[in-house]
């Protein structure tokens, strides 16, 4: 523990590396979700709420993961989350924050993936209906929502797909989806770097990687 947090803040401090305090948070919060770092997300959950990352902000995370990791993943993360709202006494928000309906939540969901991914993606959700269930559920349920920006929610979303395995084609394709949205390659090389004690250096020289080609591809 004295090498890792030593490293931890060799890492935070690091010249040309750094984030600001509630981005880095969010990163690493999202890392260890996708790496199941429970113990560890228990840890430093209250840091991040400490150093000004919202309730609000942290539910959404959460609530984004379910996309990515499954609610079967994500599960115990929500119980920690509340458990430590309320033993810092911070109000666990309730208020709905979708801003979609049934109705036109395929049709919000394939707005965002065209804007975040190209116009291509515009109709993609015809190929199947796995790919509806993307643009109506992952886009039009959770990307709509309030309480992150849709680069925050890009950024997150690269951070879940970095910190599991096996999942470097997604990775890229939202490497590139997030430098569509301003968040460019150094940006991408910084939010890897913030969490790398968080995930370790296989999957983050992937990411790496991962990052780089969908620049190169740009």
């Amino acid at each position: 523990m004295e090498i890792f947090s030593r490293f931890a803040d060799e890492v935070k401090n690091e010249d040309g590396q750094q984030l600001p305090e509630e981005t880095r948070y969010m990163a690493i919060l999202a890392a260890l979700m996708g790496c199941q770092g429970m113990a560890e997300f228990r840890e430093v959950l209250p840091c991040a709420l400490k150093a000004g990352l919202s309730a609000t902000a942290v539910k959404e995370i959460v609530y984004q993961g379910v996309d990515y990791l499954g609610m079967g993943r994500i599960r115990p993360f929500l119980d920690i989350v509340n458990e430590v709202l309320e033993e810092l006494q911070i109000p666990i928000p309730n208020e709905s924050r979708a801003t979609v309906t049934p109705e036109n939540r395929l049709e919000k969901g394939a707005e965002l993936q065209a804007e975040i991914f190209g116009e291509h993606m515009r109709e993609a959700w015809k190929n199947g209906h796995i790919n509806r269930w993307l643009a109506a559920n992952c886009f039009g349920d959770f990307y709509t929502r309030g309480g992150l920006t849709l680069a925050q929610r890009e950024m997150i979303t690269f951070c879940f797909l970095m910190a599991q395995s096996g999942c470097e084609p997604q990775l890229t394709a939202h490497a590139k989806g997030n430098m569509n949205l301003g968040n460019d390659r150094e940006f991408l090389i910084r939010v890897v770097s913030q969490c790398l004690p968080y995930i370790g250096y296989p999957r983050s020289l992937n990411a790496i990687a991962c990052v780089n080609k969908a620049a190169d591809d740009s």
